[in-house]
């Protein structure tokens, strides 16, 4: 016997579409090829999630977009404030996964640090994001999303504009390097958020061969890559990664990367209290940095659930800048911001409410 029940294909998400892809289909519905743009604009340049507040196109075309597509839109799950003001944000996912993204005020600038991946298959030692399994990669509008739902957390919660967008939330951004990069083209197209690609920095735990390949795409934004150690020995002991990239491999890669960019690359070092903080250490750091053009952000250390390792003390703290700067290696120190709703450099590791059973 024939079923009589209609076949339901799914629908199609409407933002994997390009510009080209999308006039193509309205042209197909005998729709003028402007109306694709009117759509374009109102999904990445207003980043709307609501067919029905496109109110520039007709009820018919409308329901035509709500029949055929979807909008994977994220969604901000649970928002936590910390007395530093910095706002941490459960973003919940289409398919009910979860990551965190964070709002890092400042009196001169607003940050976005986003997420690139659910979870993070590095085991870094000292990252409680490590902790994770790896369950995917996000796609470039769920990336997009983030910022869009930050930047407008700013707006409504401190009536400023965001500035500047890190990736250095949940995931390694170079083992999800084509979404990546086709979220950071739309944030700074003119089509889409606009914003300079120089106000973006991207994070890497050290994937020589995507570091380079970033080199021969000449790319923009700034890159910053997880250091915190000056030597193999010990680095092998935090990242694992290192032992597929060791040091030298990575400084050939950075390298290269300047050479085909002209960008200064940024080296992230967390000073663990005994383990990388000594004169030695500090030493060892400024024959790197010799060998790499860099400057170096010293990140204080955020302590993780059973975390083996402690923050450094302020004197010897001061001691290994002092000697990086007397050596002539340009350094800031970055205090932690968020530490008590657990939203610091290291501490993503969703401890919201909506966790997905599949990522403890």
């Amino acid at each position: 016997m024939v079923s009589l029940r209609p076949i339901l294909v799914p629908k199609k998400d409407i933002r994997a579409l390009s510009l080209e892809q999308l006039t193509q289909v309205f042209e197909e519905i005998n729709e003028p090829g402007f109306r694709a743009k009117q759509v374009y604009d109102w999904l990445w340049a207003k980043g709307l999630t609501d067919f029905n507040q496109m109110s520039n196109l007709s009820k018919k075309l409308r329901d035509f977009l709500e029949t055929h597509y979807t909008i994977n839109a994220v969604q901000i799950h649970e928002l936590q404030v910390s007395s530093d003001r910095t706002v941490k944000c459960a973003m919940r996912l289409h398919d009910n996964f979860v990551v965190e993204s964070v709002l890092i005020p400042h009196s001169a600038r607003m940050t976005a640090c986003i997420s690139s991946q659910v979870g993070c298959s590095l085991t870094c030692k000292f990252c409680a994001t490590g902790k994770l399994k790896r369950m995917r990669n996000l796609n470039a509008d769920e990336i997009f999303d983030q910022v869009v739902l930050v930047k407008n957390t700013a707006f409504e919660r401190y009536q400023a504009p965001l500035t500047n967008i890190v990736y250095m939330g949940m995931g390694e951004p170079l083992l999800n390097y084509a979404e990546v990069l086709k979220s950071i083209e739309k944030i700074t197209s003119p089509t889409g958020l606009g914003m300079s690609p120089k106000r973006i920095t991207v994070s890497t735990a050290g994937v020589a061969k995507m570091i380079m390949k970033l080199g021969d795409d000449k790319v923009k934004f700034n890159l910053a890559l997880s250091l915190h150690a000056p030597s193999d020995a010990k680095r092998d002991q935090l990242m694992p990664i290192n032992e597929t990239n060791s040091l030298d491999n990575l400084a050939d890669a950075l390298n290269y990367f300047s050479d085909k960019t002209g960008s200064r690359p940024t080296f992230e070092y967390i000073a663990f209290k005994d383990f990388n903080d000594s004169l030695q250490d500090a030493q060892e750091l400024v024959n790197y940095c010799k060998r790499v053009k860099s400057k170096v952000n010293i990140i204080e250390y955020n302590a993780i659930d059973g975390g083996q390792f402690q923050q450094t003390t302020k004197e010897r703290l001061l001691a290994f800048t002092n000697h990086l700067e007397s050596n002539g290696v340009i350094c800031n120190v970055r205090h932690s911001r968020g530490k008590d709703i657990d939203a610091a450099c290291g501490q993503l590791a969703n401890k919201n409410k909506l966790i997905s059973p599949e990522l403890k």
